[in-house]
């Protein structure tokens, strides 16, 4: 069974840190591109960055560079986004999402196959 499990989420002042962590299984993690997706209060789902497990690609939303950073951990098949100096804007439900390919940006939501419930990710101002 294919799960991908997203935690880390909560709540932080504005300025501050969170690493979100999505734990992957049921799948061979190395043939897949592992996303980050958001959804804010009222808006459309957004991708964020995303990380290419085969040759460590990785890519960003403009919005998120320089503050957001993507990586794995290919014995745990864990995905890491390091988020720093976060925005109020940054508020929004985060979700990891994997697809079974190689990408050179990052695909819209419905290229990807297999979804996470979600964690939460609040910025106070």
């Amino acid at each position: 069974e294919v799960q991908l499990v997203e935690s880390g989420g909560g709540l932080v002042q504005a300025g501050g840190s969170l690493r979100l962590s999505c734990a992957a299984s049921g799948f061979t993690f190395d043939a897949y591109t592992i996303g980050w997706f958001r959804r804010a209060p009222g808006k459309d789902r957004e991708g964020v960055s995303c990380i290419s497990i085969s040759d460590g690609s990785t890519y960003y939303k403009e919005s998120v560079k320089g503050r957001f950073t993507i990586s794995s951990d290919n014995a745990k098949n864990t995905v890491y986004l390091q988020m720093n100096s976060l925005k109020p804007e940054d508020t929004a439900i985060y979700y990891c999402a994997a697809v079974m390919a190689v990408v050179s940006g990052i695909l819209p939501a419905y290229e990807y196959d297999y979804w996470g419930q979600g964690t939460q990710v609040t910025v106070s101002s």
